[in-house]
């Protein structure tokens, strides 16, 4: 969670009085925040004003400053309302606004754009370093280093409006950076009438308009990639700060100008209308609240709130433009809680009594895992996100563009595809341990990945079970044995030479598989006990459904790796390898294990 350093007398002071480290600690574990540190003057050193870090939920931006923190806390203590933020015009109305117009080109890299004046500031130093540091936080959160938003502040008073938001070749563009003395070619740009350069959002901003504690009126621009972040913080911004104009709380709107003639008046400090219920609030936290109590719990925690005049239970919740973390009433029925103190909350037995069970595939996988750790081999736990090579062309295989979940936008060449086979992981596990003894016995259980265009997620999770041996011998009886015994512990019998006579069973048959060496591949096959649970396998088999007849469906292979497959994953030595699918198996869980036996 974001740490907040504020100052400790200037806190107390907005508080209206001076907490001990204990009972400070006390008020923010009931508010929902942490006492991280209460750093007191140390002897020997220069005596420093303390300060106080303050941990705060991640989605609580208007908690990134004294001046939030204190007014939360004032309203929560009783000794406060919370603010009424508004748009206040210039003598003249809208038409005397100022104006910025959006280049089109701005488009094609920070289409959005957001700004705010702030008039007759009265900054002291620490209320200056404040106003710095909520930028920066900002910029560290939830504006992730600029990339979705970048904040700009200037002196007003050295700048000239009109302004144009712009985006101009590097080649065109000359500035003088802030605390620089060199140009720096990049875009887009923002100017002012007399064509000055205000700043190069979202790198830097400019030294002719940077603000000082002496700034009275801050002009406030920011551009986004994301028109929720910009609203965000462009709200938290204003709404922070505008208690040290000279109308408290009040903000004058900027009127932005879009090149398809869209006239947007920003800031937008409307509240969000919201409906909450006591009957909610009461059946999630066991109170017996009326909706006057619940009422008087949320003004507490800064949300206006007014009764229905037609219904009792209801409660008409105004959330304002600091809160945006409020999404749904469970979230107010939240701060109703922490209002309420959870410390508070009665403690009640549950009326239902249920004892948990595992889901099948999770069943058989542990079930797997136990046998095959039991018989010396390794689990490991590789990546599920692959290269498109790894899980195709290294493999031997062809990517039929049918098959492959790929990422549209990969951060590396590591992770393009949501690996449809567990083998890659395996071999590079082998890969980056080929300094350990041989043999190296390793295996994974997990799930693999498939497109699946009848399902509403257009995929599909197949649970699968594979090992690989790697020793200077290739080993195929090795995982042939590790086959047996899993299925001996799923109490699947072996049918010799598929006989077709017997009702249930596993047998394997010689394939041609490029991932193996020629004559060196098998087929795992599975017959089910009935008609019906063969009809529902189908659905869920291993890669593609390939059945030998009627009753039996391909769940997996086995085999000694090709050498091509080897000298890709640069290992020097045989290997043999196991896969299956363990999907087949769930409908025999119930009539295998019992709730006591694992």
């Amino acid at each position: 969670m974001p740490t907040v350093s504020v100052d400790k007398l200037d806190l107390w002071e907005r508080l209206g009085q001076n907490f001990s480290s204990e009972e400070f600690d006390k008020l923010c574990f009931e508010f929902g925040i942490e006492l991280d540190e209460d750093a007191a003057i140390k002897q020997g050193l220069p005596a420093e004003r303390p300060q106080l870090k303050i941990e705060i939920p991640a989605n609580r931006y208007d908690l990134l400053c004294i001046e939030g923190i204190a007014r939360a806390l004032r309203v929560f203590l009783g000794k406060g309302v919370a603010p009424d933020y508004r748009l206040i015009y210039p003598p003249g109305g809208e038409k005397d606004l100022i104006e910025v117009t959006v280049a089109p080109e701005t488009a094609q890299v920070r289409p959005y754009f957001a700004s705010a004046v702030l008039r007759n500031v009265k900054f002291t130093q620490r209320s200056y370093e404040s106003f710095i540091d909520l930028q920066e936080k900002l910029h560290q959160n939830i504006c992730r280093k600029r990339h979705f938003v970048a904040i700009g502040t200037h002196d007003l008073d050295t700048i000239t409006a009109p302004f144009r938001y712009q985006a101009k070749p590097p080649k065109d563009i000359k500035f003088i950076p802030l605390n620089k003395t060199e140009g720096s070619p990049v875009y887009p740009i923002i100017y002012d009438k007399e064509d000055r350069v205000l700043s190069f959002p979202p790198i830097i901003n400019s030294e002719h308009s940077k603000i000082t504690p002496n700034t009275q009126n801050v002009f406030i621009d920011l551009t986004a990639t994301d028109l929720t972040k910009l609203n965000i913080v462009t709200n938290i911004m204003v709404t922070m700060f505008s208690e040290y104009c000279e109308e408290p709380f009040a903000i004058e709107p900027v009127k932005i100008i879009y090149p398809d003639g869209r006239v947007v008046i920003s800031p937008d400090l409307s509240s969000r209308q919201s409906l909450a219920h006591a009957s909610y609030i009461n059946s999630c936290t066991g109170l017996n609240l009326s909706a006057p109590q619940a009422k008087g719990l949320l003004e507490r925690m800064s949300l206006p709130t007014v009764l229905s005049p037609g219904d009792a239970d209801t409660l008409h919740v105004a959330i304002p433009p600091t809160r945006p973390d409020i999404l749904h009433e469970c979230d107010i029925m939240e701060d109703a809680a922490i209002a309420y103190g959870f410390n508070n909350l009665p403690n009640t037995i549950p009326a239902t009594s249920t004892v948990a069970q595992p889901l099948a595939v999770s069943k058989l996988s542990d079930i797997i895992r136990h046998e095959w750790a039991y018989a010396g081999w390794v689990e490991v736990l590789p990546l599920i996100l692959c290269s498109h090579e790894e899980n195709f062309t290294w493999l031997n295989t062809a990517d039929d563009n049918q098959t492959a979940v790929k990422i549209a936008n990969p951060k590396t060449l590591e992770f393009q595809v949501v690996r449809t086979s567990l083998l890659p992981g395996l071999l590079k596990t082998i890969r980056e341990n080929r300094s350990h003894a041989l043999p190296l016995r390793i295996f994974e259980t997990s799930d693999v990945v498939f497109k699946d265009t009848t399902r509403e997620r257009q995929t599909r999770n197949v649970r699968q079970a594979a090992a690989v041996w790697c020793n200077k011998t290739a080993g195929f009886e090795v995982v042939h044995g590790l086959l047996d015994r899993a299925m001996a512990m799923l109490e699947v019998p072996h049918i010799a030479g598929g006989n077709p006579g017997i009702e249930t069973g596993y047998y394997i048959k010689e394939r041609d598989d490029p991932t193996f060496f020629p004559g060196r591949a098998a087929t795992i096959y599975y017959r089910a006990r009935s008609v019906s649970q063969k009809a529902k396998l189908v659905t869920t088999t291993f890669g593609v459904n390939a059945s030998r007849s009627e009753k039996d469906v391909e769940i997996g292979r086995l085999g000694i790796l090709h050498p091509s497959v080897l000298e890709r994953f640069e290992i020097g030595y045989p290997c043999s390898a196991l896969e299956l699918s363990l999907e087949p198996f769930k409908a025999k869980v119930p009539a295998m294990w019992t709730n006591d036996d694992i």
